[in-house]
C-alpha cells in the first residue's frame, strides 16, 4: 500500500516544520503547496489522504475532486472554512485545535476591551505638547459600575471572563450551544456569570465581547438593529470571526455615537481593502487576527494539526473533531483514484 500523502495548502508564514517531520515520521509524504487558490489546492492534492488548512476555503467540488481524502485538519480553532456538510456525505472528518489557545484569546480580548474602554487610541495620540488637554467625545466609563456582556460561553468565553468579570459591577452571559449541566452552572457561578438570553445581553451590556464560531446562525448576527439596541456608548468586542459583525452597520454606529468604541482581532476580509470603513479611527482598537499567537500556540498549533492526521491514520479515530461531523474515516483506498473534472 502507498504511503498517505498530506498536503499543506496555505501556510502564509507558519514555520510547519515539526509538523511535518511528525508527518514523514509517521510514514507519510508530505507537499507543502502555500496557496488559498481553489485550482492549485485541487492539482497538487488529487490524491491526498489528508489535507492540512489554514484558511483556504475548502469547497464541495474541490471535496468532490480529491476522491481519497479522508480529513481536513484545520490550524485553526474555527471551521467555517470548509463546506461541513459536504464534508460529512463524504465520511471526511474535519477537525480543529481546540483549547490550544484559549489563554491567549482570551487575554487578547481583555487587552482589546481595556485599550478600547480607555480610549487609548485617542489619548496615545493627544500626548503631544499641541493636544495635551484635548478630550474624546465621551468620557471613559468607569467598569465597576457597568455590566460585561458575553456571547459564547465556550472555553475562550469562560476565560475572559475570569478575567475580566472582576473589573465589572456585573457579568451577564448567553450561549446557544452550550448545555444547562450542574457542572456548568457551578463553574458559571463562580466565575460570576448570570447565564441570560441574547436579547437581555444585547440590551443591557456596556461592553459586549463575542465568542462564537462563524455558522450560518450567527453571520452577521451584530447587525444595525442589533447594534441600535445595544446602550449608547457601549463599546463591542470582537476576537471570534469577522463576519459575525455586519461592518459597515458598526461604523454607522460609531459615526452616530451609538457605540463609543470598538475592538476588533477579526475582520470579515483579511487583509481588509484600503478603503474599509473601521480603518484608522481613533474609536476603533484594530489588531491582525493575532489573538491566537504565542511563542505556545505558534508550535502547538502545527502540533496538534498534524497530530490529528496520525491518530486518524494510527487508531481510525481523529483527536479533536468537529462536533457534526465524522470522528472516524473508511479505511484509506489501495491505490490512488482517477479524480473526476470538477470546475472549482
Amino acid at each position: 500500500m502507498p504511503a498517505p500523502v498530506a498536503v499543506y495548502t496555505d501556510i502564509d508564514d507558519t514555520d510547519v516544520s515539526l509538523g511535518v517531520e511528525m508527518l514523514e515520521r509517521a510514514g507519510f509524504t508530505v507537499r507543502i503547496l502555500g496557496t488559498r487558490d481553489a485550482a492549485a489546492i485541487v492539482r497538487g492534492a488529487r490524491d491526498a489522504d489528508v489535507l492540512l488548512n489554514g484558511y483556504a476555503q475548502i469547497t464541495r467540488a474541490m471535496l468532490e475532486a480529491m476522491p481519497r481524502l479522508r480529513l481536513v485538519a484545520t490550524m485553526s480553532m474555527g471551521f467555517d472554512m470548509v463546506d461541513l456538510e459536504a464534508a460529512a456525505e463524504r465520511g471526511v472528518v474535519v477537525t480543529n485545535v481546540p483549547g490550544a489557545a484559549t489563554e491567549e484569546v482570551a487575554t487578547h480580548a481583555l487587552a482589546l476591551m481595556l485599550h478600547a474602554v480607555r480610549q487609548l487610541r485617542f489619548y496615545t495620540g493627544s500626548a503631544n505638547p499641541t493636544d495635551w488637554n484635548a478630550r474624546a467625545p465621551r468620557p471613559p466609563q468607569r467598569l465597576s459600575e457597568v455590566t460585561l456582556g458575553i456571547v459564547g460561553l465556550g472555553k475562550i468565553g469562560r476565560e475572559f471572563a475570569r478575567l475580566a468579570g472582576p473589573l465589572f459591577g456585573e457579568v451577564i452571559g448567553f450561549d446557544p450551544l452550550l448545555p444547562d449541566t450542574d457542572a456548568l452552572r457551578a463553574e458559571l457561578a463562580r466565575l460570576g456569570v448570570q447565564r441570560t438570553g441574547l436579547a437581555e445581553v444585547r440590551d443591557r451590556s456596556h461592553v459586549l465581547s463575542l465568542h462564537l464560531p462563524l455558522t450560518p446562525e450567527t453571520e452577521r448576527m451584530v447587525d444595525a438593529a442589533f447594534l441600535r439596541a445595544m446602550p449608547t456608548g457601549a463599546v463591542l468586542v470582537n476576537v471570534s470571526r469577522g463576519a459575525l459583525v455586519d461592518e459597515p452597520a458598526l461604523a454607522a454606529a460609531l459615526d452616530a455615537r451609538q457605540l463609543s468604541a470598538a475592538a476588533l482581532d477579526v475582520l470579515a476580509d483579511e487583509p481588509p481593502r484600503a478603503d474599509h470603513p473601521l480603518l484608522g479611527r481613533d474609536d476603533v482598537v484594530l489588531t491582525p487576527h493575532i489573538a491566537y499567537f504565542s511563542g505556545r500556540t505558534e508550535s502547538e498549533y502545527v502540533r496538534i494539526q498534524a497530530q490529528n492526521a496520525i491518530s486518524l491514520f494510527e487508531t481510525g479515530r481523529a483527536d479533536s473533531p468537529v462536533p457534526g461531523t465524522p470522528v472516524a474515516a473508511p479505511p484509506v483506498a489501495s491505490s490512488p483514484m482517477p479524480a473526476p473534472h470538477v470546475p472549482v
